[in-house]
């Protein structure tokens, strides 16, 4: 709504119409549970019988079928990614729509009948109520999720719903966005002094940046800690961007030591952030911070507070570190400012292009606070491979999103894939990601799951394949083609050689959804030229899935 020039809150889903007075228009959110569901978040049902016009996404068109005399229909395996929408009675949404066009799909359950007085205005392969409406009550819903990029004309949908259904007017101008969070960091820290912990990444530099024009530089403080989960080259880049601003402090072996058995990823996520907690209060107590009154400042984003489970009603996928216990008691002690909390990372660039922070900086790739520790999976016990839907089941496990819910499954590889990543993500049940071999030393049903831990030789042998990707697509100029471009190490390999790279090109806006991207042949081959020639690498795929079903990162 906000890139529409609209101003827009989010609440609670159950709050009250008496709430709501002003409003000109309402939207009900996707979202994880089902309706049926005891404990599942509802509206007030007064919402659909008042004159406002009310939009239900996904979850929110489900929650119309069910308090209004429809049907809903309960999934088992659902529908995640792309699919192709046909218009049957376009009315008032798809006024400026093509038929046959591209929407992102991600729900388990679907609406089987409409309620009374509904008419069906479009349908997909598999969904045959995809969008509906009562123009009557001006209530309209759609089972797909037309705010993500990956929806081809999702931005027109949600236009004609705000300016031609609810008669909203342009009333929010994105440039008065600095002077408000810098007023906001004002009054959150009051007379108090700000102490970051910047990663050089985009989050990060620009929350520090905006403290600084906010505050002053004498009220802000910086360092960058060393975890030993860094890529190659990255304390000597930030060490470039920000000089004597930001001190360097090499804290790796307090990382390394409490992950080195660590193998399920909330724990290695868990772990990770109370070792920041710990390196951050030695640092401040080390430094005198504590003797003026301080707060700790964060980059992060909306996305970090949706995934980690946050929000009311939504589910954790992924605890990010900046979500921890630790940091959860700074935050309930009103001692953490985070100026960016509310913006997507699409919106947090355009903030820092206002600022007039460097290209080389806001172009980067977002990396994970994490590190490498989360692309380098690991393995509790040896196994063997399972022929499967003419590929092969790998028992290593990686976290998905189907249904807007965590999932935690094995990964289907492909010697030659003849089929959509979303189509035998949706068929297969039990998987939330397809790869597809690019080169092996050993054929892949010759090949094995190894029992593996974050050693140092490991984390050696991905920095190592993350610089040879981080170059080699500079080269062929395809990091421009790409948001972001994660190398994964698996232990899929030999006794000689325990260990696989996957490469996860993938093109986003805000990282909320993704989509897989094809790999150029002569960069392809380039590429697993030089990463079958690492010692200790079997094999090299590529990761062929979208977001959803699988997340972005493995872990």
């Amino acid at each position: 709504m906000r890139e529409l020039g609209v101003r827009a809150d989010v609440r609670p889903s159950d709050t009250p119409l008496s709430q709501l007075q002003g409003a000109r228009g309402i939207i009900i959110s996707g979202g994880p549970a089902s309706v049926y569901d005891a404990a599942s978040p509802t509206i007030d049902p007064a919402l659909l019988a008042q004159p406002i016009p009310v939009l239900g996404i996904c979850y929110g068109q489900q929650i119309f079928a069910h308090l209004l005399g429809g049907k809903v229909k309960p999934g088992t395996k659902g529908e995640y990614g792309p699919a192709r929408l046909h218009l049957t009675q376009p009315g008032k949404l798809f006024r400026t729509w093509q038929d046959n066009s591209q929407v992102w799909m991600s729900h388990r359950d679907t609406v089987e009948q409409p309620p009374p007085g509904f008419t069906v205005n479009a349908i997909t392969a598999t969904c045959a109520i995809a969008a509906m409406e009562d123009t009557a009550r001006q209530l309209y819903g759609v089972q797909f999720h037309p705010e993500v990029v990956h929806t081809t004309h999702g931005r027109s949908l949600l236009s004609n719903f705000v300016f031609d259904i609810c008669g909203c007017v342009e009333d929010w101008d994105p440039r008065h966005r600095i002077p408000l969070i810098e007023e906001q960091i004002r009054a959150t820290v009051g007379d108090r002094n700000v102490f970051f912990f910047v990663s050089g990444g985009v989050d990060s530099t620009v929350a520090f940046s905006l403290c600084l024009r906010a505050l002053g530089p004498g009220r802000v403080r910086g360092v960058y800690v060393d975890t030993g989960l860094m890529r190659e080259g990255e304390t000597e880049f930030v060490r470039s961007m920000f000089g004597t601003d930001v001190a360097i402090e090499d804290a790796a072996p307090q990382f390394l030591k409490p992950l080195a058995t660590v193998v399920e990823p909330e724990e290695k996520r868990r772990i990770i952030g109370e070792q920041f907690v710990l390196v951050q209060e030695r640092i401040i107590e080390a430094r005198h911070l504590l003797d003026g009154q301080w707060i700790l400042g964060q980059g992060t984003i909306y996305p970090d507070t949706i995934e980690s489970g946050g929000t009311k009603n939504a589910a954790v996928i992924k605890t990010h570190h900046n979500r921890v216990d630790g940091i959860q008691k700074l935050l309930a002690s009103n001692r953490l400012v985070e100026p960016l909390s509310s913006f997507y990372k699409d919106e947090v660039r355009q903030i820092g292009r206002e600022l007039n922070l460097p290209p080389e900086l806001l172009d980067r790739h977002p990396f994970p606070g994490p590190g490498l520790a989360i692309r380098l999976l690991c393995s509790p016990a040896n196994g063997t491979l399972e022929q499967l839907a003419g590929g092969w089941l790998v028992p290593i496990l990686s976290v998905g999103v189907q249904g807007d819910s965590r999932t935690y499954a094995p990964i289907l590889a492909l010697e030659n894939p003849v089929a959509e990543a979303s189509d035998l993500v949706n068929s297969i049940s039990g998987i939330n990601r397809v790869i597809a071999q690019v080169a092996v030393n050993t054929p892949l049903p010759c090949l094995s799951v190894h029992r593996s831990a974050i050693v140092p030789e490991r984390i050696a042998r991905l920095r190592h394949a993350d610089s040879i990707v981080r170059r080699l697509t500079a080269e062929y100029a395809f990091d421009a083609e790409t948001w972001q471009f994660p190398v994964v190490l698996v232990p899929l390999g030999t006794a000689h050689a325990p260990d696989s790279v996957v490469l996860r090109p993938i093109q986003s806006v805000d990282g909320m959804t993704a989509e897989a991207v094809a790999i150029p042949p002569a960069l392809l081959a380039a590429l697993a030229a030089e990463l079958l020639a690492i010692p200790g690498i079997a094999g090299v795929f590529r990761d062929l899935t979208d977001k959803p079903p699988a997340t972005i990162e493995w872990e």
